[in-house]
């Protein structure tokens, strides 16, 4: 339990250190210095094995993780949204740095009135589903060449697809 905390806990810092739209996520520690920090036990039983035995899986398999296969939690997205609420805001109409979020899932790519998209996005024929937020979501500047989107994006799985959750959960 103790290493699971501290696990927990150094996730949450290395997003805390995340500077939203354009930040950089800082590097996390050696996995040395986490496992030092707890003595050698057995892993417990939590919530986040279903997610860490389905990435294991698709990682041996080679094949790509989706968001149909992760356990989510939309109330711990919310709070990984707070990395994208200095650019969004859910509320409808209202555009900041990025576009309104408002009914993000199920809407074509480049599609808010008054916000100025990079041809890169109004031109990709994108429909936001979730499955497709959650590769997005990892590395935009990846996912789509020439986005305006200045984000590093969410490398960790299961806060990407908490993230989602949440959203799908606003829309």
């Amino acid at each position: 339990m103790k290493r699971n905390f501290l696990m927990g806990a150094a996730a949450l810092a290395s997003l805390v250190t995340l500077s939203a739209c354009g930040g950089k996520q800082a590097e996390e520690a050696p996995a040395e210095t986490t496992e030092a920090a707890a003595p050698a036990e057995a892993p417990a039983a939590t919530e986040e094995a279903p997610a860490e035995a389905t990435e294991a899986a698709a990682a041996a398999a080679g094949g790509t993780l989706e968001f149909a296969s992760m356990t989510t939690d939309a109330k711990a997205g919310e709070k990984v949204f707070a990395l994208c609420r200095s650019c969004h805001v859910l509320d409808e109409g209202v555009n900041r740095v990025g576009p309104s979020l408002h009914k993000i899932v199920g809407r074509k790519s480049g599609s808010v009135a008054g916000f100025a998209y990079s041809d890169a996005n109004k031109n990709s024929g994108v429909t936001w589903s979730e499955d497709v937020l959650f590769e997005y979501l990892k590395d935009p500047k990846g996912f789509m060449p020439g986005t305006k989107m200045a984000f590093p994006g969410i490398k960790n799985d299961q806060d990407r697809a908490n993230l989602v959750a949440y959203l799908a959960s606003q829309s």
